[in-house]
């Protein structure tokens, strides 16, 4: 029996393992197509750009796109690190707060017992099958109820509320043992402080999926800029970017558009590296109780 495991799982590489690299890594490499492609089309000239039919690699890369989207930032009445200043501050609080709600929510739900938590979760995952677009309209009208429009609040609050954060977060709280829960209480831990002490450093996983996926939303997020904020000098850098190539001519919005495309999905990849390896482990355990 100890053989036969060995030979499925070796602990060293095995001959036998060549065709499960092999299937991996063409996945692997179909996955990175998406990405290849899009730092590819920021580098194309003109003439590649419209070229027919459309080419995947770049034969002549330059840097016009950029140049072109330097000279456009430059242009403009309100300079783009008052964009980028907004776009941070937006993008830290709503991961920072998204974070805090979804864990805190969490233990609430997971470890107290009170009447309704089981409501409230099945409320939560009810509202798991609407995407955004199907809530845009009641959003409108309780942002121009609250007063907030044209304000910061506009960007942040509609986007705070993560269904999926909270429940990937619930599953791993579930996981930690009611005797950690009730060690803590008998030390004479408050409920706030067993949930700062005991559940966060347990949870870091699910913590680093929830800020992940806070992130990707509110960084590329155009909606509030469009729908709740007229000062110019709120607006986020991804609606700025968004402008440029309607402000452009076709020709030239194309190379500008490919430019901005590249510089706001690096943020995107580069966060996904650094803790995609705590998002692939709340993915793995996510349905374990």
């Amino acid at each position: 029996m100890a053989n036969m495991v060995s030979n499925v799982n070796p602990k060293k590489f095995h001959k036998s393992q060549v065709k499960f690299f092999v299937i991996l890594g063409l996945v692997a490499l179909f996955m990175l197509l998406p990405i290849i492609y899009i730092i590819n089309h920021a580098f194309k000239p003109v003439e590649e750009l419209f070229a027919y039919p459309p080419r995947f690699f770049v034969d002549n890369p330059t840097l016009d796109n950029f140049k072109r989207l330097l000279d456009a930032t430059a242009s403009s009445f309100i300079p783009i690190g008052r964009y980028i200043f907004n776009s941070l501050l937006v993008t830290v609080t709503v991961v920072v707060l998204t974070a805090f709600i979804a864990t805190l929510s969490a233990y609430a739900l997971s470890k107290l017992k009170f009447r309704g938590r089981v409501f409230l979760m099945e409320f939560n995952n009810f509202f798991l099958m609407f995407v955004s677009i199907a809530v845009t309209i009641p959003r409108y009208l309780i942002i121009q109820m609250l007063g907030i429009t044209d304000t910061y609040l506009a960007h942040i609050l509609p986007l705070l509320a993560t269904p999926v954060g909270l429940f990937l977060v619930k599953q791993f709280v579930d996981q930690i043992p009611n005797e950690l829960i009730e060690a803590a209480a008998i030390d004479g831990a408050s409920e706030f402080r067993t949930y700062r002490s005991v559940v966060l450093p347990l949870i870091r996983p699910a913590i680093a999926t929830c800020c992940i996926m806070a992130f990707q939303a509110v960084w590329i997020n155009t909606e509030t800029s469009v729908m709740y904020v007229e000062n110019e000098a709120l607006k986020t850098l991804a609606y700025y970017m968004s402008t440029l190539t309607s402000n452009s001519n076709i020709v030239a919005g194309q190379g500008i558009a490919a430019a901005s495309t590249l510089i706001m999905f690096v943020p995107n990849i580069v966060i996904f590296v650094i803790l995609q390896s705590k998002m692939m482990n709340t993915l793995a355990h996510s349905g374990i109780k």
